[in-house]
């Protein structure tokens, strides 16, 4: 037996208002280009899967490697680093600062299925790469189909 849905117009309305709203405000009110506040910019992620692992992939340049923390909790992958000014400039001599320093953090859900003990963190000209290999149940099988003769 099937049930009957009421249909309310106006929820209909306001769900679409608020589409709408959001796309005016990602498309016009911040813009691509334009300067963001200090810290706003998350850590831009490549994460990527081979038959064997996860690799997430950062750039973090001017950062000492040891300046970098990864924790993964779960499924919960965290990066946290910070960026230090290397020399004290007086603020009113700047004419032009658009390098950030300060701390940041970047926290994304991995996929199931995967052996956090034995992940492994490289660092090569500012690029940070960590690998996560897959649990064994995880990997891809494949299963031969043979023909009844």
């Amino acid at each position: 037996m099937s049930s009957l849905i009421k249909w309310e117009p106006l929820g209909d309305l306001v769900s679409l208002r608020d589409a709408m709203d959001r796309l005016f405000e990602d498309s016009f009110v911040r813009m691509r280009g334009l300067p963001t506040p200090f810290g706003a910019e998350p850590l831009a992620l490549d994460i990527y899967e081979t038959a064997d692992h996860i690799a997430v992939k950062t750039n973090v340049p001017g950062i000492d490697p040891e300046d970098i923390d990864i924790t993964i909790s779960g499924d919960l992958l965290t990066i946290k680093g910070e960026t230090k000014s290397e020399e004290k400039v007086e603020k009113e001599s700047y004419i032009r600062q658009e390098r950030r320093y300060g701390a940041f953090s970047r926290s994304v859900r991995l996929p199931s299925g995967l052996v956090p003990d034995k992940a492994e963190a490289t660092f090569d000209q500012g690029v940070l790469t960590l690998t996560i290999p897959k649990s064994e149940e995880a990997k891809p099988k494949t299963i031969k189909v043979e023909a009844k003769k």
